[in-house]
């Protein structure tokens, strides 16, 4: 079985050859492990490996000690190292801050979760030594899947997009959820009730993509306002939910929604936490597609350019707009309808957004149609397969 070629490899070996040092961040199974051993580093340590983390629990000036060993025995070339899974030995980036400030090796560190490198005592995630890079599950541009609803169902995981059928695809799915539990959740004492945090997940996964309402969720859980946040803020820090904020700024209105709307990396992990099943109801596909259309743009904003960002945009008295990628000097609305062919009543808010916005100088509907085709004045339908030309340029 073939690997899939990630589009982030030729830009991660850019910075590599610019002696730079990396932190390359992405949800457990995306890839991450696979896409550094390509690089054939000359020392991987792997901390998922017990015997390994311990080695270096006990003693972190140890990877200190082997580097400058190596460094007085091959003079001139600094060597490639790779920690994978940082994150748990997060005393080592200090070590690496040393190392990195010495000239003594080029680092690649991974990690699932930005938790322990943010809030370990003494730990930082050395700003302006490590250029961050973000690896996503498999995007368009990456691999078409062979349906829409193929995606929607189990999401872009490469695991998924090599298993053997949907039979695997769905045990995978559920043994997935079970493994951030226990691994991420449990194993890092993240929380203390495992079963109110499980059930938690399950109802963030049904409201994905929604307007954010913790106190509903508080409410049914039997907590505070508070906990609630606590909780979306470890599915933030764990990279399994993606935070998208409300462009609230205008000039003609008072009420834009200053909530924010989390969806799931992924649409297939989504439905597993949520405990869907697979027959789903074309309103239940609609916004998933809605939520599928984010996360591609979301995906692609990333590869673009950092300076690119993904907002919504909602006025709950009126229109609103699912989507808006948002650069320093042009907007891109883009709205999402499960439908083959819109027609011109589907895009009378991107209309609004178009007067209302001068930045925003085209706006798109991003649907099942075969082909583009104009709505109206300045509003193009787009098939869905083509959501990555529509980022400004």
């Amino acid at each position: 079985m073939q690997n899939i070629p990630r589009s982030i490899e030729s830009r991660l070996r850019q910075v590599l050859e610019r002696q730079k040092s990396v932190l390359l961040l992405g949800p457990r199974q995306t890839g991450k492990t696979t896409l550094v051993e390509a690089l054939k580093p000359d020392l991987l340590l792997n901390f998922l490996r017990p015997e390994v983390r311990q080695r270096y629990e006990r003693t972190p000036q140890l990877l200190r000690a082997e580097l400058e060993s190596r460094a007085e025995r091959v003079r001139g070339r600094r060597p490639l190292v790779v920690l994978d899974e940082v994150q748990r030995v997060p005393e080592l980036v200090n070590v690496v801050q040393d190392l990195i400030d010495r000239r003594l090796a080029r680092f690649v560190l991974t990690g699932s979760s930005a938790r322990k490198l943010r809030r370990g005592p003494g730990v930082n995630l050395l700003p302006g030594r490590l250029l961050p890079l973000r690896l996503d599950p498999l995007s368009l541009a990456e691999r078409i899947p062979r349906t829409l609803e193929e995606a929607l169902l189990y999401g872009s995981l490469p695991g998924m997009a090599l298993a053997a059928d949907d039979a695997a695809r769905e045990e995978d799915l559920r043994a997935y959820t079970t493994l951030y539990l226990e691994e991420e959740v449990r194993a890092e004492a993240l929380v203390r009730n495992l079963g109110r945090f499980s059930r938690f997940l399950q109802l963030a996964a049904l409201e994905a993509g929604n307007i954010s309402h913790f106190r509903g969720i508080a409410q049914e859980l039997g907590v505070t306002h508070s906990s609630v946040a606590g909780y979306y803020e470890i599915l933030e820090d764990c990279l399994i939910a993606e935070r998208i904020e409300p462009l609230s700024e205008s000039r003609t209105r008072k009420k834009l929604t200053k909530s924010p709307r989390y969806l799931f990396f992924d649409l297939g992990v989504r439905r597993a936490a949520a405990d869907e099943g697979r027959r789903l109801p074309p309103r239940v596909l609609g916004a998933l597609f809605e939520q599928f259309v984010g996360l591609e743009l979301l995906r692609a904003t990333r590869q673009v350019s950092a300076h690119l960002k993904l907002r919504f945009w909602r006025d709950p008295d009126g229109p609103e707009v699912d989507w808006i990628v948002v650069g320093d000097e042009r907007w891109v609305p883009v709205e999402a309808k499960w439908s083959d062919a819109p027609a011109a009543r589907d895009a009378r808010h991107l209309q609004t957004f178009l007067s209302e916005y001068p930045k925003a100088r085209e706006g798109f509907v991003v649907c099942r149609t075969p082909r583009r085709f104009r709505i109206a004045p300045r509003i193009t339908a787009v098939p869905w397969q083509e959501i990555h030309s529509l980022l400004p340029a």
